[in-house]
């Protein structure tokens, strides 16, 4: 135990005057203040907020099938409410519960559980319309499938464990608790909106969330309903493993922090405007030439590679960040 305590001082040491965020305040406890949370209900908070899912599934089933339109809008909405409770959850575990010198390879194994349901979606939706070779929705047999399986979700949610029954390898014990008053942690959260250093990181973020709208718009404008399927498939698995290898790159101990971390920002940065440029030269064409491109066709490859690019870009961008 004493190593492992040595090798969690180290980590502080080495950030030196400049931590990063950490949930640490004082030995032997850590607290992740959260209006929304507590120390017993992240796993009731999370299986809340994942119900809401089926019900969008629901909706999405409705368009597809009848056609309503504004059931899309209203779902929508209380989909964002849902999801901005869900992921304050869900980030204050991925934070809190590993030790700070696992947190960039545990953030790696979070992001991994999310596109894990991307990749199992695709493989059904690729499944079900590996023959529609042609633009146009997919089959409402996928939504039903996914309904069903995202109703499965809140029970699956139930099996967390919470923050109590965390066993971590530097001895600290994990409490998901509000330090104090709700009111007082939105007024402090509020005030962190204003500093200087999350205004700078603004346009990062971004840029980076908004290459989600874009991408996807991409693939269902100029790609048939299986080329769409198999972009979702093989998007998750890229998604997935560099994640993983971009959280173990900023966990290793070989490199030191600052290389680690400018080296990363240089890449992915560099990265993200090479693939905003390629798009920009290919979407210019694809408004003039119109094409609607199945995997069977000449050129498929060229137009969906930069798809690819794009989510990798995005896992990259939203795991730094």
């Amino acid at each position: 135990m004493s190593h492992e305590k040595e090798d969690f001082r180290s980590t502080d040491e080495e950030v030196g005057n400049n931590p990063v965020p950490s949930t640490q305040n004082h030995p032997g406890q850590l607290t992740a203040p959260s209006p929304n949370g507590n120390a017993n209900g992240s796993s009731e908070m999370v299986s809340l907020n994942v119900l809401q899912c089926s019900y969008f599934g629901i909706v999405l089933y409705t368009n597809n099938r009848f056609g309503t339109e504004w059931f899309v809008l209203f779902g929508a909405a209380l989909c964002g409410l849902s999801a901005g409770i869900f992921w304050m959850a869900e980030a204050a575990i991925a934070i809190s519960y590993p030790e700070p010198h696992n947190q960039g390879r545990f953030l790696g194994f979070w992001l991994s559980f999310r596109v894990g349901g991307q990749i199992l979606g695709g493989a059904i939706n690729l499944g079900i319309n590996s023959n529609r070779d042609t633009a146009g929705s997919v089959s409402y047999a996928v939504l039903i499938v996914f309904i069903v399986l995202q109703a499965l979700g809140p029970f699956a949610g139930l099996l967390l464990n919470t923050p109590s029954q965390v066993q971590r390898t530097d001895g600290l014990p994990v409490k998901l608790r509000i330090a104090n008053s709700p009111l007082h942690e939105i007024k402090e959260t509020t005030k962190l909106f204003f500093t200087r250093n999350f205004l700078l990181i603004v346009p990062l973020i971004s840029q980076a969330v908004f290459t989600e709208a874009v991408m996807f718009t991409y693939l269902s404008l100029w790609f048939s309903v299986r080329a769409r399927a198999l972009g979702s498939f093989l998007g998750g698995i890229i998604a997935l493993i560099l994640g993983n290898l971009l959280g173990a790159f900023l966990d290793t101990k070989r490199i030191s922090l600052k290389t680690r971390t400018r080296s990363a920002f240089a890449t992915i940065l560099t990265l993200q405007g090479a693939w905003w440029i390629w798009g920009t030269i290919i979407v210019t064409e694809f408004n003039k030439t119109q094409p609607s491109y199945d995997w069977a066709d000449a050129g498929f490859g060229r137009g969906f590679a930069l798809y690819l690019f794009w989510v990798a870009g995005f896992q990259l961008n939203y795991m730094f960040l």
